[in-house]
């Protein structure tokens, strides 16, 4: 496993201060990632759905400064300084500084906003590190302008992957494939790339509406989640049936077979939140209005024969998926039936996006 392509060469040019600002999204995963080894290696391949209006914006501000053996930064969150989220962006630094030695040489501002509630299940993780990932490789251009565009994705999703797995995801769009799996040209451990393949028309536009079941902090974090995988008596199964999956959601991408499509994406999802209940410690992630969601999707498509499913992330909010030409029919549905089941009614309208964007 070759990292040294990731290492930033000597810079060519003086930088004293710069400020970058990047919008990068959240994503939702069809075939899931659980389990990881270091440095934060998954366990399976996985693929999402880059989204577009649940986004992290984030705003670095550079100031050169005499070169220190840790980095030096403050953090505001929605306008408030969030000491509590220090350690975790420290320990990102601490991971990437290796390959962008230049951050030990600059005081670092970060102004940081999410678009969606925090921690609340819609991977504000993935959207939030892939922005810094970004803003970093914007002042490593200015530092070495021969940088093409292709090497600093791949090197924003390979730092953004050392912060959280599925950050890797939300560099780009909008179908990206993260963990090496032998049928998907170019896939690695180290970066997500696009979905190398051509996609079905029906897979075009795709809507997403995120039910928002509990907006309040997750009751397990990705990390001690990942970490129960370790000695789950189902995990090798689990990574063997996700490989195979991918495989198939592949196929199913590349042919527009609908059926198939949610039968595979609800399968997953009920998957990701069996490995939680069959964990030791075990969690129950769902919530009573999560599973009445989920029985309305089943009645509505079984009565509409609609292209309507669901998928879950590792808590208790939906993620209803339908085709553009569904739209008007799906949102009246939602909002006349389901979103009662929602905190406050709180949904948010979503549909897949195409990666990170520089303001």
């Amino acid at each position: 496993m070759n990292t040294d392509q990731f290492i930033a060469k000597s810079t060519l040019k003086f930088v004293e201060t710069a400020s970058f600002t990047w919008q990068t999204p959240s994503n939702i995963a069809l075939v899931k990632y659980w389990g990881k080894s270091n440095p934060q290696i998954p366990k399976n391949a996985s693929i999402s759905f880059t989204l577009n209006n649940c986004h992290t914006i984030t705003r670095v501000d550079f100031i050169k400064k005499e070169k220190s053996n840790e980095v030096v930064f403050n953090l505001f969150f929605e306008g408030k300084q969030k000491d509590e989220f220090k350690p975790k962006i420290a320990e990102f630094f601490k991971r990437v500084q290796s390959y962008c030695p230049y951050i030990l040489e600059y005081e670092m501002t970060i102004n940081s906003e999410n678009s969606f509630p925090h921690s609340s299940g819609i991977a504000s993780s993935a959207s939030g590190l892939s922005a810094i990932a970004m803003c970093l490789m914007s002042l490593e251009k200015e530092l070495n302008p021969n940088l093409s565009v292709d090497k600093i994705h791949k090197k924003a999703s390979f730092l953004a992957r050392l912060g959280s797995g599925s950050a890797s995801r939300s560099i780009e769009g909008p179908l990206v494939v993260w963990g090496n799996h032998p049928e998907i040209e170019g896939s690695s451990d180290l970066f997500g790339i696009q979905f190398p393949y051509k996609v079905h028309p029906f897979f075009e536009n795709y809507q997403d509406v995120i039910l928002l079941v509990d907006k309040g902090e997750k009751q397990v974090s990705s990390t001690i989640g990942h970490n129960l995988m370790h000695k789950h008596p189902f995990a090798e199964n689990r990574f063997l049936q996700a490989n195979e999956n991918l495989s198939k959601m592949s196929k199913i991408l590349q042919e527009g077979n609908s059926k198939d499509f949610i039968n595979l994406v609800e399968s997953e999802a009920l998957t990701l939140h069996a490995m939680m209940l069959t964990s030791n410690p075990y969690f129950i992630l769902m919530k009573p209005n999560t599973l009445e969601i989920i029985n309305k999707v089943w009645e509505y498509r079984q009565e509409n024969n609609s292209n309507i499913c669901f998928t879950l992330d590792a808590g208790a909010n939906v993620h209803v998926l339908f085709p553009e030409n569904e739209k008007e029919n799906i949102l009246q549905f939602i909002d006349n039936q389901i979103s009662k089941y929602c905190q406050k009614n709180h949904y948010i309208c979503d549909t897949v996006g195409f990666g990170a964007k520089r303001l």
